[in-house]
């Protein structure tokens, strides 16, 4: 899903920047072909009022627009006329703006994985423990299973560190990329955020826009002016954005996930490691 939303934002991207492009490209081919046009008519009658000098013969196919420059001419006028943004795309921006913090959640997510992944041995030793308790000669067998294998049981602190500073980024971009995605995905929110931009005469390009999570907004600052233009996601505005969520819900949402039920914890360790013993929950 996020290289899909990844290819439509570079589309987009490309189609917005591309349509003064073509039209600055076309229109000005055309007027070179003129310009050399009325170079050639002007010399053409010096010299043939004067009669001291020739061309070749060939010189007038210089000046020549062809039926392609007309084409792009012409399609380029209808795609700009229709499509183009002079104060930019805050929905676009906003998306892309999504899109990066994505990118750098994927990247946490690995490096949280890669830790639990370390520290995989503890998930066993918890079964174990759990399932020998109340029974002594369980529970001496689990003593044995430790006492040979506790070097490979133990975790580095290093280990632990890399897994909680993850969570943590892994939070903080979830909730920037997701507070991005709201407002672009809200037309009110984009069009107040438009209006800004124009009242401003700047673009959406030449914005700084930050989700506060402290604030509880998305802001948008201009080059043109100190002022900020604020979305609030706590229902506290006309826009009625109202995203924050109980711990409940979160952990809820969490249970659903794919990541979730494809996990040690959910699965079990023989089944995640091994394929065996899974049990159908």
């Amino acid at each position: 899903m996020k290289k899909i939303l990844l290819s439509l934002l570079v589309l987009s991207s490309v189609a917005h920047s591309s349509e003064y492009d073509e039209l600055l490209d076309s229109s000005t081919a055309i007027v070179d072909k003129i310009n050399t046009g009325i170079l050639l008519v002007g010399a053409g009658m010096e010299y043939a009022n004067q009669g001291d000098a020739l061309s070749d013969g060939t010189l007038s196919t210089t000046a020549h627009i062809q039926e392609a420059q007309v084409q792009a001419y012409n399609t380029a006028l209808t795609n700009f006329a229709t499509n183009y943004q002079p104060y930019g795309d805050v929905k676009a921006v906003l998306e892309n703006k999504a899109m990066e913090e994505l990118t750098l959640m994927d990247e946490a997510i690995d490096v949280f994985t890669e830790a639990v992944v370390d520290m995989i041995s503890v998930v066993e030793v918890a079964e174990r423990v759990e399932e020998a308790q109340g029974n002594p000669q369980q529970e001496e067998e689990v003593q044995t299973f430790v006492a040979e294998t506790a070097e490979v049981l133990q975790i580095e602190q290093e280990t632990v560190d890399a897994y909680n500073q993850s969570t943590d980024d892994i939070e903080m971009r979830a909730n920037n990329a997701s507070a991005y995605l709201a407002v672009a995905n809200s037309e009110e929110a984009v069009a107040f955020l438009e209006q800004g931009i124009e009242n401003a005469n700047t673009t959406a390009e030449q914005t700084n826009i930050f989700y506060d999570a402290n604030a509880q907004w998305v802001s948008m600052g201009y080059n043109t002016t100190r002022n900020l233009t604020a979305v609030y996601l706590n229902g506290n505005d006309n826009i009625g954005l109202d995203l924050y969520v109980t711990e409940t819900d979160v952990l809820a949402a969490g249970s659903e996930s794919e990541f979730f039920q494809t996990g040690p914890t959910y699965l079990g360790y023989s089944c995640f490691m091994y394929g065996t013993e899974c049990v159908e929950l």
